[in-house]
């Protein structure tokens, strides 16, 4: 199966404008910056409908990188812990008669 193909607001907003300026037909526009006609024609429509605000994204925010970088510490610190407990268990399940 294929990966769905995603496009920047600026490359959004780019076909939009070869489609209103250029005189040329969706169809030829589309099959110049491979995507479907009718995707152009819905960028267009949503464009027109929401302003400002069309192709604003997923709306999830991606995370800083402090937050990342203190995250991938704790996982480490954790995982550290883990196999200490690990050892200490197997090191007491011996000494057991």
């Amino acid at each position: 199966m294929e990966k769905r193909q995603r496009f920047s607001a600026e490359f959004k907003r780019e076909a939009i404008r070869m489609m209103q300026t250029s005189g040329k037909p969706a169809a030829a526009i589309a099959r110049e910056l491979g995507v479907p006609r009718n995707r152009l024609y819905k960028w267009a429509q949503d464009a027109e409908k929401k302003g400002d605000q069309a192709f604003r994204g997923s709306g999830r925010p991606k995370a800083s990188q402090d937050e990342l970088a203190a995250l991938k510490r704790e996982l480490a610190r954790v995982k550290e812990e883990n196999e200490i407990l690990k050892k200490a268990a197997a090191y007491f399940a011996r000494e057991l008669p």
